[in-house]
């Protein structure tokens, strides 16, 4: 029980989708926590406010007798991440701000500092699914600024003796999920006819359950010290099969038009949407052997129930 034995195991980011999946896992298996949001009020009686990321943040209060971190907290999109005071803030609060926490979590005693970052670090590859052995080749702000926060965490613990875990998941799924899943479910659910039915890639995603499962297996396993780990269901979809399942789970047939890819591409590029249209046309699978056989790690919920689940929990 490497993380979780000797005092709670604090939790940042404890009010967004990963983090407080993770602070509920955590409450349910009865494994002490302490939650930390920035918004006074907000969750238990094992919650509290901590400071504001970045390189000044005082964490000592919040980390004393702590067993581990897990580092769920982010500076992430923006529409202007382009502009340099936005790639700024991406430095300041990823990778200072996780060098400050790292600092002192590992002053503080902390034994394991797990780190979630995002599959961004991979870049974007469709010729066959990422591994924990590829080169990194972020693009934009958001992503190099995940490299260099895993690069910091590493020199932190190298020169403390803290251990890291480094968990980098694609698009994560489930009930309530912000961001690009729920507006595909909006769509879907509105009967909104979409161009994608030309559509013939493969994505990996990862269900918040199967990230929080694995997340917990790193902070109780002994063979997850040191290690990155790509996070993922199992299993890859295409965007067709995506909204197909939606569509089921909500009673109605995805309304899917054929319209060409390179057409696709082309409108997106005009309206400076292409990021979006990599999203839902291009292909990012994930391996995750290694997890399987470091750690014995195995998602406990399939790609279609889990989808199932949260289409059926975001329509109540």
């Amino acid at each position: 029980m490497a993380g979780l034995s000797g005092g709670p195991v604090v939790v940042t980011g404890a009010s967004g989708f990963v983090g407080g999946a993770v602070v509920g896992r955590l409450r349910a298996d009865g494994i002490a926590v302490r939650a930390v949001v920035r918004t006074p009020g907000k969750g238990g009686p094992d919650t509290v406010c901590g400071p504001t990321l970045g390189p000044e943040a005082d964490w000592m209060p919040v980390l004393a007798d702590a067993a581990a971190v897990v580092h769920a907290a982010a500076h992430v999109h923006v529409e202007s991440a382009g502009s340099d005071a936005a790639q700024a803030d991406f430095h300041r609060i990823n990778v200072d701000g996780t060098r400050r926490l790292a600092e002192q979590a590992a002053a503080a005693g902390v034994r394991r500092f797990l780190f979630v970052s995002s599959i961004g670090v991979n870049g974007r590859r469709a010729d066959r699914p990422f591994t924990e052995d590829d080169r990194p080749a972020p693009e934009g702000p958001y992503a190099n600024s995940k490299l260099e926060a895993e690069r910091t965490l590493r020199e932190v613990c190298g020169g403390t003796g803290m251990e890291w875990v480094v968990i980098r998941p694609p698009l994560v799924y489930g009930p309530h999920a912000p961001g690009n899943f729920a507006r595909l479910v909006r769509w879907t659910a509105r009967g909104v006819p979409l161009p994608l039915g030309a559509v013939h890639n493969r994505r990996t995603l990862v269900a918040i359950d199967n990230l929080v499962d694995l997340i917990v297996t790193c902070l109780r396993s002994d063979a997850a010290a040191g290690q990155l780990f790509l996070a993922g269901d199992g299993e890859s979809l295409s965007t067709p099969e995506l909204l197909h399942t939606v569509a089921h789970a909500r009673g109605r047939h995805a309304r899917l038009l054929p319209v060409p890819v390179a057409l696709l591409r082309v409108a997106a590029a005009l309206i400076g949407r292409s990021a979006d249209a990599e999203r839902l046309c291009g292909s990012l699978e994930v391996d995750i052997s290694k997890a399987r056989r470091l750690l014995g790690w195995e998602p406990p919920v399939s790609a279609c129930d889990a989808l199932r689940r949260a289409v059926a929990e975001c329509a109540s």
